[in-house]
């Protein structure tokens, strides 16, 4: 049964609750909505779907049709619309489908994302089956935002890239890099119309539901976004209407700044709220870090960290986002002794691509040589499993269980993307000054790779 206007209509859909064994039930569709910089929704940010405009950075697909049509559906005709309505009924039936790859398969780490939605609705699962009919349209309204207003950010990290960073957009328009005319989004033309959609509809769709108290969770990432005013005026303004005590705020930032504004993120802004995680962003200590963090400066995010510190009551309201790179492995025994000294838990996802030429991805390796890195790392840990590390645990076990990129893409293929990868790298080390092989001399079957490549 399904109620739908406060009436109550039969159904004979299959229907299977995660108590009754549905493995692949997400509650996103029912609760969570998310925006890309350039204004594309989506079921998630880890969800792997056919792009509407522009492919997207974690998307193995390409865009579909004409380029420079935009599908620009505002939130309400978005969340009942056909696409949404089947997701529903596939979710609700135990299907597995493919825009849930990334938690279904692990791709990024062993803690998929469906967990997080799974716990913090967990109430409201029978509340969902009860209010989606037949067809998978549901009464249920959007309670947990994922918007990224924009791609303004003040790093570019090797394995990110211009649509979620703005200064990697700069450096690549200044080097004549990105080819944006063939790309569309980048184009002028194109860029208004996104502008003129996220002034006139996204600002004011988000506004409503704050407005209307609606809001239960943000989730803040970027871009940096610490750097948009639109989340100091977001977050100020659920304070002002008196619900800030019931609102989960959640946030991936590079933690580079904790002031903008005239306002500290912590003084100013969480102690108001009912509760609070910050995912920080960091993939090696050091001068490994500000390698692949380019704009880290690594002795000032430290002194952020610790300044955050204070104020958590509970381990998992800090956290070190640790994704784990090709130089980064290099750095992952500093890593642990690092979150052990803190005393913050130590996040694990790994650089995973879709072609054989990321070279960032520590898949890129030949296995023998990644296992003997990965198992040096873990012999030298004598910790049991704990609230702090097991996530960390479970990231080096994933690294050598999931395939390699040669194991994946086969030999010829490989050895092609390694070719196209490295000459991306060193192109990035000359425009950057900076130089992948001081750190490859650590390890000299690394190095001998490298070289013959």
């Amino acid at each position: 049964m399904y109620f739908q206007n406060g009436k109550s209509f039969l159904t004979n859909m299959k229907r299977i609750k995660p108590a009754e064994g549905n493995k692949t039930f997400c509650m996103a569709p029912w609760v969570h909505t998310y925006l890309s910089p350039q204004m594309e929704r989506r079921l998630c940010c880890a969800s792997l779907e056919e792009s509407t405009n522009f492919k997207q950075y974690i998307d193995k697909h390409t865009p579909k049709g004409k380029s420079d049509v935009l599908n620009l559906p505002t939130l309400n005709e978005h969340w009942n619309s056909k696409y949404m309505q089947s997701v529903r009924k596939s979710l609700m039936a135990g299907k597995e489908i493919p825009q849930c790859e990334t938690c279904n398969h692990k791709l990024l780490n062993a803690q998929v994302y469906r967990q997080h939605f799974n716990r913090m609705y967990a109430s409201q699962i029978d509340e969902a089956f009860e209010k989606t009919d037949d067809t998978g349209y549901t009464n249920m309204q959007v309670t947990s935002f994922d918007y990224r207003f924009s791609n303004l950010c003040n790093f570019s990290c090797r394995m990110c890239g211009d649509m979620l960073s703005s200064t990697w957009e700069a450096e690549n328009k200044k080097y004549g890099k990105g080819d944006y005319e063939n790309r569309i989004w980048g184009r002028k033309d194109i860029k208004e119309k996104l502008q003129k959609f996220h002034d006139q509809q996204v600002v004011k769709e988000f506004t409503e539901a704050i407005e209307e108290k609606r809001i239960k969770e943000f989730y803040w990432c970027g871009g940096e976004p610490l750097m948009w005013k639109i989340h100091w005026t977001a977050m100020q303004r659920v304070i002002e209407l008196g619900y800030a005590d019931r609102v989960f705020a959640r946030y991936n930032s590079n933690m580079s700044r904790i002031d903008f504004y005239g306002k500290n993120l912590f003084d100013d802004c969480l102690v108001n709220f009912q509760d609070w995680q910050i995912n920080a962003s960091i993939d090696a200590t050091g001068e490994i870090g500000e390698y692949i963090r380019t704009g880290l400066k690594y002795d000032e995010w430290l002194t952020n960290i610790k300044y955050a510190r204070k104020f958590v009551k509970h381990p998992r309201q800090l956290q070190l986002d640790l994704t784990v790179t090709l130089p980064g492995l290099f750095d992952l025994e500093n890593m642990y002794n690092l979150s052990k000294e803190l005393r913050v838990p130590l996040l694990c996802k790994k650089v995973f691509s879709f072609s054989s030429d990321v070279l960032l991805s520590p898949l890129c390796l030949p296995r023998d040589i990644l296992n003997d890195i990965v198992t040096n790392v873990q012999n030298k840990i004598t910790d049991k499993p704990n609230v702090f590390n097991l996530a960390f645990f479970e990231g080096l076990k994933d690294l050598k269980a999931h395939p390699t990129n040669e194991e994946k893409y086969g030999e010829e293929e490989y050895k092609k993307g390694l070719k196209e990868g490295k000459k991306h790298l060193e192109y990035l080390d000359k425009i950057r000054g900076t130089d992948i092989t001081k750190i490859f001399k650590a390890n000299e079957r690394v190095l001998e790779w490298w070289t013959n490549i």
